[in-house]
C-alpha cells in the first residue's frame, strides 16, 4: 500500500512538472494537445490556462477556435457560469459560422439559467436568462432546443410571478392596504392567466375594504364604490371560492350604505 501511495504521488507530481513545463514553453503544438488531454480527462481547471494561450497566440486559427469554445465549456463544468456564459456567449460572436456555434449559444443562455437566483431574491438574472433564451429561438427557430429553451422560459416566468406574488402577500401582512392594492392591481395586469389569481383578487378586496375603513372622510365615498366593483368581480369570477365567506361579512356594511342609498 505504502508503495502504492508513493508511486501515486510521483505521478502526481511529474505530471504537476510536464504541466508546468509546457505551460512555460513555446511549443504551442504540445499546448494544444495538453489542453486536449485534460479536457478529455475532465481536469477541467488545469486545461483552461493551457488553452487560453493557444487562443491568445492563435485567435484565428482552428487550433484557437476549439480552445476558446472548451475555455467556455471547462467553465461550465466547473460551474462558473458567469465565466462560462462569457466565453461561450462571445464564442459565437466570434465564431457565427462555426458548427458549435448554436450550441455555444444554447449553453451560454443556460448559464444565465443556472445564475437564476430564489423568487425571494433580485431578479435581474432571471431576467436576462428569459431575454437571453428568447434570443436563442430568435436565432435559431427550427433549433432542436426550442421547446426546451420555452419551458425553461415557463418556470422563469413562474418564478418572476411568484416574487410579485409575495410582494403583494408582504404588503398585507404589514398592513400597507395602500401598497397591497396597488401591487394587486398591477400584478393581475402583469400576470393575466396567473395560477395565483384567486388569492390576489382576494387579498386585493380585503385590502381595499380595510383602506376604506381607515381612510379619511374626502376619500370614503370613492373608494367605497371602487372597493364594491372590486368586490362583486370576484364574487363573479369565484362564486365557490373559500374566501367568499369572509369577504361577504367584511362587505355587509358597504352593501348596506349602497341599498340605503
Amino acid at each position: 500500500m505504502k508503495l502504492l501511495f508513493y508511486l501515486g504521488l510521483f505521478a502526481v507530481l511529474l505530471s504537476c512538472s510536464d504541466y508546468n513545463k509546457v505551460l512555460k514553453s513555446d511549443d504551442y503544438t504540445r499546448k494544444f494537445e495538453l489542453g486536449n488531454e485534460l479536457f478529455e480527462r475532465g481536469q477541467f481547471d488545469r486545461c483552461i490556462a493551457v488553452y487560453e494561450q493557444v487562443y491568445q497566440r492563435f485567435p484565428k486559427s482552428d487550433q484557437g477556435e476549439v480552445a476558446y469554445y472548451r475555455i467556455g465549456r471547462a467553465y461550465y463544468e466547473e460551474e462558473d457560469y458567469y465565466m462560462a456564459g462569457y466565453y461561450l456567449g462571445s464564442y459565437h460572436t466570434r465564431f457565427p459560422f462555426s458548427a458549435k456555434a448554436e450550441e455555444a449559444l444554447f449553453l451560454s443562455a443556460m448559464c444565465s439559467v443556472k445564475n437564476s437566483p430564489e423568487p425571494s431574491l433580485d431578479q435581474n438574472d432571471t431576467e436576462l436568462a428569459i431575454s437571453d433564451l428568447q434570443l436563442f429561438i430568435n436565432r435559431y427557430p427550427k433549433s432542436e432546443l426550442i421547446d426546451s429553451c420555452n419551458k425553461v422560459i415557463d418556470k422563469l416566468r413562474l418564478k418572476l410571478e411568484t416574487k410579485d406574488y409575495n410582494a403583494v402577500l408582504l404588503y398585507s401582512k404589514t398592513a400597507d392596504y395602500r401598497a397591497a392594492v396597488v401591487s394587486a392591481e398591477a400584478f393581475l395586469k402583469t400576470y393575466p392567466l396567473t395560477q395565483y389569481k384567486e388569492e390576489v383578487n382576494y387579498l386585493l378586496v380585503k385590502n381595499a375594504i380595510l383602506l376604506t375603513e381607515n381612510s379619511v372622510e374626502s376619500k370614503k365615498q370613492e373608494r367605497k364604490e371602487d372597493t364594491i366593483k372590486r368586490y362583486r368581480n370576484f364574487v363573479a369570477s369565484f362564486p365557490e371560492s373559500k374566501y367568499s365567506k369572509e369577504l361577504a361579512s367584511a362587505m355587509k356594511g358597504f352593501l348596506n350604505d349602497e341599498v340605503r342609498k
